[in-house]
């Protein structure tokens, strides 16, 4: 489980509903929108 970087929402790495690449690392989302929220301000999110 890992921590969805823009609601905080515990995620499966398995079954999550998005990913993104940010400078090499992979980040995991709850949803489609919270992963288009990351990558409007990706530098905002990736720093939690």
């Amino acid at each position: 489980m890992v921590k969805d970087p823009v609601c905080g929402m515990q995620v499966n790495e398995a079954t999550a509903a998005a990913t993104a690449v940010h400078k090499g690392r992979t980040y995991y989302f709850c949803s489609p929108a919270c992963k288009a929220t990351f990558e409007k301000k990706p530098e905002q999110y990736a720093s939690r």
